[in-house]
């Protein structure tokens, strides 16, 4: 963290605010947590790591927890009662006017909400304006090194060979008329994660007809769809290696198990690879020149795209999430629909590209994930997908 601080301050001072103030109770705020590396450490007060643009950060903790932020090397001020502790924030934050903290104004940007209205009140009673830290959290925690960038990338081997392992695996049982279930193809696929050293947060989507118009839909032991010839199928499938600071790989193929695709999910699937790839056009485009591009900025193409096409109430979701250590990451998400994230696309930063059409009878999405270089961008999971596969 002492290798950071001049960094971190560099941007404090970019934004024209006083300081960075991180807060955590009992875990509620993970993002303060992984930025000081403090995950496993036992703490159960509240505690406040302030971070000024200028001098030496200060932590604010109860007496009995003063061990356990001495990995830190910081200077400590500890508290006992309540009035102690707002007597030391107020002392913490005495020469700052604006300070970010994990806020997000009407929740925008749920995923760095993480403090809650009460903090943000006292805070505020101190006299002081509290501003997001959701640009400091992308810049800090959602950037990958070199490293993470290779475990993505053998990540996206990983799956992509297992995919057409387990396609080959879905023609072969039904075309000799053998019985297979939505669940039985998910359940291969997830154990074999393990074997390929893999993890994931859970498993694959895999989805027939009109199954696959629900976006989350999961298959299970008790309710699962058959998979037989003349079936449309959707599989949506992430992980990440089994190692520790590792980042996700996420995609999303299409499938048809017949040699004549109807028409109607031809129609549907070109709308969506259109949208896609003008996306990622719009990206590289905007990108490469140095232009300044917001999340909901992007997301704004691929909506568009599919609008003009007749099918925008069909299109339910964000165009694509940022992907990280979770496969929902902290950095900017392609949204102009759930929220409207007005942050910026920066360099080492991945995120998803999954606009999607989901109709009574089926739905489509096809998902890709893109990798921001230092002035180019790298479209990751190949091949791409540029017709839907018949198996």
């Amino acid at each position: 963290m002492n290798l950071k601080i001049e960094e971190i301050q560099e941007q404090i001072k970019a934004m024209k605010i006083d300081g960075w103030l991180l807060y955590d109770f009992q875990g509620l705020n993970p993002l303060a947590q992984k930025i000081l590396g403090i995950q496993k450490t036992m703490v159960t007060r509240r505690w406040y790591y302030w971070i000024p643009a200028k001098g030496s950060p200060t932590l604010l903790c109860h007496h009995i927890e003063r061990q356990g932020f001495q990995q830190l090397s910081v200077e400590i001020s500890c508290f006992s009662s309540w009035k102690e502790m707002e007597a030391g924030l107020n002392k913490l934050l005495n020469k700052s006017q604006r300070l970010a903290m994990e806020y997000s104004p009407n929740c925008f940007i749920p995923y760095v909400s993480r403090v809650d209205a009460g903090t943000v009140e006292m805070v505020r009673k101190l006299g002081k304006e509290i501003v997001s830290s959701a640009d400091l959290i992308q810049y800090f925690e959602a950037r990958w090194s070199e490293d993470q960038l290779k475990t993505h990338m053998l990540a996206s081997q990983k799956l992509m060979h297992l995919f057409f392992e387990i396609m080959e695996q879905i023609r072969q049982t039904t075309r000799n008329n053998l019985s297979l279930t939505e669940y039985q193809v998910q359940q291969t696929m997830w154990k074999k994660f393990q074997h390929l050293g893999l993890q994931s947060s859970s498993p694959p989507i895999v989805a027939v007809n009109q199954n696959s118009n629900n976006p989350h839909y999961q298959p299970s032991s008790e309710s699962s769809a058959d998979i037989k010839r003349g079936d449309f199928l959707l599989i949506d499938f992430w992980a990440k290696l089994l190692q520790s600071h590792s980042v996700y790989a996420d995609y999303t193929w299409v499938a048809f198990l017949g040699d004549e695709i109807p028409t109607q999910i031809l129609n549907v699937w070109e709308v969506v690879k259109q949208a896609r790839d003008s996306t990622i056009r719009f990206v590289e485009r905007r990108y490469t020149t140095g232009t300044s591009t917001k999340g909901w900025e992007v997301d704004q193409v691929a909506r568009k795209v599919i609008s003009k096409a007749g099918f925008g109430d069909a299109f339910l979701h964000r165009t694509g999430h940022s992907i990280g250590e979770n496969d929902h990451g902290n950095g900017a998400n392609m949204d102009s629909l759930e929220t409207k994230d007005e942050r910026i696309l920066i360099p080492h930063t991945g995120f998803s590209i999954e606009p999607g059409i989901y109709l009574p009878d089926f739905g489509i999405r096809s998902e890709v994930n893109i990798y921001l270089g230092n002035h180019d961008i790298r479209v990751t999971g190949k091949p791409i997908q540029r017709e839907i596969l018949k198996i």
